[in-house]
């Protein structure tokens, strides 16, 4: 456990080391308030709620988390680095849940700087606090969802352009695997196959603690995603340096 914290404690500070964090969290911030209080037409709505900001916020991350991500793994190997990292007396395991902690806790940080907005609604009207907090619970594993995924991706890949480009391609399909458009589709087109893709869908769930709702097997998906990208993330590294 010390040297995964180690790690993590290294990848943040190397976050906030560069402008990488600052423009993160202000195009984060900026993205999300004109499309809750905008487009999400919130004082047209006249609800004191959440509902645009959290309907919003898997698209936001969709395209923000691989930015974070595409570098995770990629700028190691490109940079020659990984070599050094994995000669450490760490496992691959550690330096792979290491620097997931740190994209983890630094997207957390910019989740939480949107407390303003929760302020905002309290002041406006009286939201029920409880379905808010229940949102910003499955932000957190939709985050860390996107993450691993990303985190994969930017191992298997020396060109953090690919790796941004398929960590969205992937993002996007586990959102939208639910959509009644790919269901119809899949449902007429291979019917077989309409079931299965509908189950990976990270948006349902998602939608679940939106709603106020937290049930166990929402979050063992969760976990089950995160810890099945985090150990293909592993392998592929442990491949890598074998090769």
């Amino acid at each position: 456990m010390s040297a995964i914290l180690t790690i993590a404690r290294r990848e943040l500070g190397g976050y906030f080391a560069t402008p990488v964090a600052a423009v993160f969290i202000v195009i984060f911030l900026a993205l999300q308030g004109a499309l809750t209080f905008n487009l999400g037409q919130f004082f047209e709505r006249n609800q004191a709620d959440l509902v645009p900001f959290f309907n919003f916020l898997p698209w936001v991350l969709l395209l923000l988390v691989p930015a974070l991500t595409m570098r995770l793994w990629a700028e190691e190997r490109r940079a020659g680095t990984i070599e050094f990292l994995l000669t450490l007396p760490v496992t691959q395991t550690q330096a792979v849940i290491g620097k997931f902690l740190a994209a983890w806790a630094f997207t957390a940080i910019a989740i939480a700087l949107t407390f303003p907005f929760v302020i905002t609604v309290n002041y406006l009207g009286h939201p029920d606090n409880g379905t808010i907090a229940c949102g910003y619970l499955g932000a957190l594993l939709l985050s860390a969802s996107f993450l691993a995924i990303g985190g994969a991706v930017s191992a298997s890949t020396k060109n953090q352009v690919v790796a941004f480009v398929l960590a969205v391609a992937l993002c996007f399909v586990t959102v939208v695997a639910s959509t009644t458009l790919v269901v119809n589709f899949l449902s007429t087109n291979a019917p077989g196959l309409s079931a299965i893709v509908s189950r990976i869908s990270v948006a349902d769930r998602y939608q679940d603690f939106t709603h106020g709702v937290i049930e166990l097997r929402d979050v063992i998906y969760f976990a089950s995603l995160i810890s099945f990208f985090l150990f293909l993330n592993a392998v592929v590294i442990d491949h890598k340096r074998a090769s």
